[in-house]
């Protein structure tokens, strides 16, 4: 499973979960921290991601379009990357059956 960190968490998250998700990428990493939201969604169905945001216009663009990518919304105000690693722990087994089910989209808060 290949996961792309939209700008909106940090990139330290790739070295907190990496242990679980080695398959992960951050936005800034790849040089797209300024690419609009589209081009985001146009390059991780190209590139087989699934994309994490505490964004919904990545929602949105899921049920408009549908997958893939599929996403993964954080649906939470403003917490810690600690905060933001243990909701992707805690719902792990979730996010891989997200590739199973033919959901476009996870919630998670």
């Amino acid at each position: 499973m290949r996961l792309l960190f939209d700008h909106n968490l940090s990139p330290k998250l790739v070295h907190l979960i990496r242990d679980i998700f080695p398959g992960l990428s951050h936005v800034h990493d790849l040089g797209m921290s300024e690419k609009s939201d589209l081009e985001i969604w146009d390059f991780a169905r190209e590139n087989n991601y699934t994309i994490v945001t505490k964004d919904s216009d990545f929602h949105e663009l899921a049920i408009f379009f549908g997958s893939p990518p599929k996403v993964i919304w954080i649906k939470r105000g403003n917490c810690s990357s600690h905060q933001i690693e243990e909701i992707l722990r805690v719902n792990y087994k979730s996010i891989l059956n997200i590739h199973a089910e033919e959901f476009r989209y996870l919630i998670l808060r």
